[in-house]
Protein backbone atom coordinates (compact mmCIF):
# COMPACT_ATOMS: atom_id res chain seq x y z
CA UNK A 1 0.00 0.00 0.00
CA UNK A 2 2.79 2.42 0.91
CA UNK A 3 4.45 2.24 -2.50
CA UNK A 4 1.28 2.96 -4.44
CA UNK A 5 0.53 6.33 -2.86
CA UNK A 6 3.56 8.08 -4.39
CA UNK A 7 2.77 6.59 -7.79
CA UNK A 8 -0.84 7.76 -7.74
CA UNK A 9 -0.06 11.20 -6.31
CA UNK A 10 2.87 11.95 -8.62
CA UNK A 11 1.18 10.73 -11.80
CA UNK A 12 -1.91 12.79 -10.97
CA UNK A 13 0.30 15.79 -10.11
CA UNK A 14 2.01 15.53 -13.50
CA UNK A 15 -1.34 15.37 -15.29
CA UNK A 16 -2.89 18.21 -13.25
CA UNK A 17 0.10 20.55 -13.51
CA UNK A 18 0.45 19.85 -17.23
CA UNK A 19 -3.23 20.65 -17.69
CA UNK A 20 -2.83 23.81 -15.60
CA UNK A 21 -0.10 24.90 -18.00
CA UNK A 22 -2.15 24.49 -21.18
CA UNK A 23 -5.82 25.04 -20.25
CA UNK A 24 -7.20 28.35 -21.47
CA UNK A 25 -9.66 29.24 -18.71
CA UNK A 26 -7.73 31.01 -15.94
CA UNK A 27 -9.98 29.95 -13.05
CA UNK A 28 -9.69 26.29 -14.09
CA UNK A 29 -5.92 26.64 -14.53
CA UNK A 30 -5.63 28.03 -10.99
CA UNK A 31 -7.64 25.15 -9.52
CA UNK A 32 -5.61 22.57 -11.44
CA UNK A 33 -2.38 24.25 -10.32
CA UNK A 34 -3.40 24.20 -6.65
CA UNK A 35 -4.49 20.56 -6.68
CA UNK A 36 -1.44 19.55 -8.73
CA UNK A 37 0.90 21.34 -6.33
CA UNK A 38 -0.65 19.62 -3.33
CA UNK A 39 -0.45 16.22 -5.04
CA UNK A 40 3.21 16.85 -5.88
CA UNK A 41 4.08 17.84 -2.33
CA UNK A 42 2.14 14.96 -0.77
CA UNK A 43 3.58 12.56 -3.34
CA UNK A 44 7.13 13.64 -2.49
CA UNK A 45 6.48 13.02 1.21
CA UNK A 46 4.89 9.66 0.39
CA UNK A 47 7.93 8.76 -1.73
CA UNK A 48 10.22 9.45 1.23
CA UNK A 49 8.03 7.27 3.43
CA UNK A 50 8.06 4.46 0.84
CA UNK A 51 11.84 4.80 0.52
CA UNK A 52 12.25 4.53 4.29
CA UNK A 53 10.05 1.47 4.59
CA UNK A 54 11.79 -0.17 1.63
CA UNK A 55 15.26 0.44 3.01
CA UNK A 56 14.16 -0.87 6.40
CA UNK A 57 12.75 -4.00 4.76
CA UNK A 58 16.05 -4.93 3.11
CA UNK A 59 18.25 -4.52 6.20
CA UNK A 60 18.02 -8.15 7.30
CA UNK A 61 17.16 -9.66 3.94
CA UNK A 62 19.19 -12.74 2.99
CA UNK A 63 19.03 -13.38 -0.76
CA UNK A 64 21.25 -14.61 -3.58
CA UNK A 65 23.76 -12.22 -5.13
CA UNK A 66 21.78 -11.72 -8.38
CA UNK A 67 18.69 -10.82 -6.35
CA UNK A 68 20.78 -8.51 -4.15
CA UNK A 69 21.95 -6.68 -7.30
CA UNK A 70 18.34 -6.25 -8.47
CA UNK A 71 17.33 -4.94 -5.04
CA UNK A 72 20.31 -2.59 -4.96
CA UNK A 73 19.45 -1.18 -8.39
CA UNK A 74 15.84 -0.65 -7.30
CA UNK A 75 17.03 1.10 -4.12
CA UNK A 76 19.33 3.38 -6.13
CA UNK A 77 16.49 4.34 -8.46
CA UNK A 78 14.22 4.93 -5.44
CA UNK A 79 16.75 7.24 -3.77
CA UNK A 80 17.33 9.23 -6.95
CA UNK A 81 13.63 9.51 -7.71
CA UNK A 82 12.72 10.48 -4.14
CA UNK A 83 15.36 13.21 -4.14
CA UNK A 84 14.13 14.51 -7.50
CA UNK A 85 10.53 14.59 -6.26
CA UNK A 86 11.44 16.42 -3.06
CA UNK A 87 13.40 19.01 -5.04
CA UNK A 88 10.48 19.42 -7.45
CA UNK A 89 8.05 19.82 -4.55
CA UNK A 90 10.26 22.50 -3.01
CA UNK A 91 10.64 24.21 -6.39
CA UNK A 92 6.89 24.24 -6.99
CA UNK A 93 5.60 24.48 -3.42
CA UNK A 94 7.97 27.03 -1.94
CA UNK A 95 9.10 28.91 -5.01
CA UNK A 96 5.78 29.84 -6.60
CA UNK A 97 2.25 30.91 -5.85
CA UNK A 98 0.15 27.72 -5.83
CA UNK A 99 -2.34 29.27 -8.23
CA UNK A 100 0.27 30.21 -10.83
CA UNK A 101 0.71 28.22 -13.99
CA UNK A 102 3.80 25.99 -13.74
CA UNK A 103 6.71 26.71 -16.06
CA UNK A 104 7.43 24.47 -19.01
CA UNK A 105 10.78 23.61 -17.43
CA UNK A 106 9.06 22.35 -14.27
CA UNK A 107 6.62 20.30 -16.37
CA UNK A 108 9.45 18.69 -18.35
CA UNK A 109 11.45 17.84 -15.22
CA UNK A 110 8.30 16.57 -13.49
CA UNK A 111 7.46 14.31 -16.45
CA UNK A 112 11.03 12.95 -16.38
CA UNK A 113 10.79 12.34 -12.61
CA UNK A 114 7.41 10.66 -13.11
CA UNK A 115 8.95 8.37 -15.73
CA UNK A 116 11.79 7.60 -13.30
CA UNK A 117 9.24 6.81 -10.59
CA UNK A 118 7.47 4.42 -12.95
CA UNK A 119 10.79 2.74 -13.77
CA UNK A 120 11.48 2.45 -10.05
CA UNK A 121 8.06 0.86 -9.51
CA UNK A 122 8.68 -1.54 -12.38
CA UNK A 123 11.99 -2.60 -10.84
CA UNK A 124 10.26 -3.10 -7.49
CA UNK A 125 7.60 -5.21 -9.17
CA UNK A 126 10.31 -7.30 -10.80
CA UNK A 127 11.87 -7.89 -7.39
CA UNK A 128 8.56 -9.20 -6.07
CA UNK A 129 7.20 -11.13 -9.05
CA UNK A 130 10.42 -12.34 -10.65
CA UNK A 131 12.58 -12.96 -7.58
CA UNK A 132 9.93 -13.38 -4.90
CA UNK A 133 11.42 -10.70 -2.64
CA UNK A 134 9.17 -10.02 0.32
CA UNK A 135 6.87 -12.91 -0.47
CA UNK A 136 6.71 -15.47 2.26
CA UNK A 137 5.88 -19.01 1.33
CA UNK A 138 3.58 -20.73 3.74
CA UNK A 139 3.70 -24.47 4.06
CA UNK A 140 0.70 -26.25 5.60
Amino acid sequence: MVVHFPLALIVSAAVLLSAARVVRRESLAQTLAIVGTWNLCLGAVAALFALGTGLAAILDLHVASDVRRAISLHAQWAMFTSLALVLLAVWRGAGNDQQSRPSWLLIIVLLAATAALMATGYRGGQNVYRYGVGVSSSHP
